[in-house]
């Protein structure tokens, strides 16, 4: 085996982990929307079965989140589970939950999602 063979083994290596962290971050906003969700469900904790699934899904996303901090900054990871979750929880509570939907809000998420993109970009 020479050491180019070693080094894309190495690299390929590197790349699934750094897949495997997206992965993860992506099931841990997915989880992080359900438990918020279920939060509007659980009607201020009267509700057994939602208020139960909040706990278990906000478990669920900081869990994922763990995994993700193990190779990815903090400071990206973060920044981009919690403001891609608002993103989406804003857009599903227009949607699904009918709240007003306004011009600033649009251009409110469009800037949410130009950080997340600049973050990726330049993180």
């Amino acid at each position: 085996m020479t050491i180019f063979t070693m080094a894309r083994i190495i690299k390929t290596n590197i790349n699934l982990v750094i897949s495997m962290a997206w992965i993860y971050l992506a099931i841990g906003i997915v989880f992080e929307v359900l438990g918020t969700i279920c939060m509007k469900y659980a009607e201020g904790f009267s509700k057994l079965v939602p208020s139960i699934l909040v706990f278990v899904f906000y478990g669920l996303s900081l869990a994922s989140l763990v995994f993700v901090l193990e190779k990815m900054k903090v400071s990206v990871a973060y920044a981009i589970w919690a403001s891609l979750g608002t993103a989406l929880i804003a857009i599903i509570g227009m949607i699904w939950f009918h709240e007003p939907v306004s011009v600033i809000k649009i251009v409110s998420l469009f800037l949410i999602i130009l950080g997340i993109a600049g973050l990726e970009l330049y993180g």
